[in-house]
């Protein structure tokens, strides 16, 4: 890809994305670090070229395997939510999917640990990583659930997929002071839902209603 894609023309120009950051804060968003990242990061290059036009819409869009990229607004509001507390070392996310929110993470914690159950969309994943220059994303073809026990624990968890419960294995390997952002629920109603780990405590708070993709078991190579 060269730099002019990188860089966007038309619908995916710097214009548009700037249309988008300020929409982002109309909605309420309101880290300058998150505003910033998502004003810089080429989201047209996280979908097939089919797609790209649409970019910058404040929308979840297909990525194939019945997986979407998340609607801007909503990698957004829960990187802000996850860095709340200040800045984080290490970072587990559940569901790398097209790499989007990974690489909006990777620019604002130390170390990005991901998992994917899905090898393809791994894949593409990790030949953006590499066209972006992003080296602090660790990989890993697994059941996301079951998290990344042996890099933990984490300092921050987030999943772009919604279980109906919040798996224990997460829980566990949340450190102290941790925080977990997670959508939670079924096909007919979600909630986004924020735990803190204070004091072996897990204090949850419900955010807002949300609209994830289920979050499924097994592996597809």
């Amino acid at each position: 890809m060269s730099k002019l894609n990188l860089a966007g023309i038309g619908m995916t120009s710097q214009r548009t994305r700037d249309r988008l950051v300020q929409r982002l804060c109309d909605q309420g968003i309101e880290s300058t670090e998150v505003l910033e990242v998502m004003r810089t990061t080429p989201r047209h290059i996280f979908l097939d070229e089919a797609l790209a036009h649409r970019a910058y819409e404040d929308d979840a869009l297909p990525i194939g395997f019945q997986q979407t990229i998340s609607q801007p607004y909503t990698v957004a509001r829960m990187t802000e939510l996850l860095l709340a507390s200040g800045p984080l070392k290490r970072v587990l996310e559940v569901g790398t999917g097209s790499g989007y929110q990974t690489t909006v993470l990777a620019q604002l914690v130390e170390r990005v640990y991901s998992v994917e159950r899905i090898k393809p969309l791994q894949e593409k994943a990790r030949e953006r990583f590499q066209l972006l220059g992003v080296r602090n994303v660790h990989l890993k073809h697994a059941d996301g659930g079951f998290g990344w026990p042996e890099k933990g624990p984490f300092d921050g968890i987030i999943s772009t997929a919604a279980p109906e419960e919040i798996p224990g294995e997460l829980i566990d390997q949340l450190d102290e002071g941790g925080r977990l952002v997670i959508p939670v629920g079924g096909s007919t109603s979600q909630q986004l839902i924020l735990i803190e780990k204070k004091q072996d405590e897990m204090i949850q708070s419900m955010v807002e209603p949300a609209n994830f993709v289920p979050l499924r078991s097994g592996l597809i190579r």
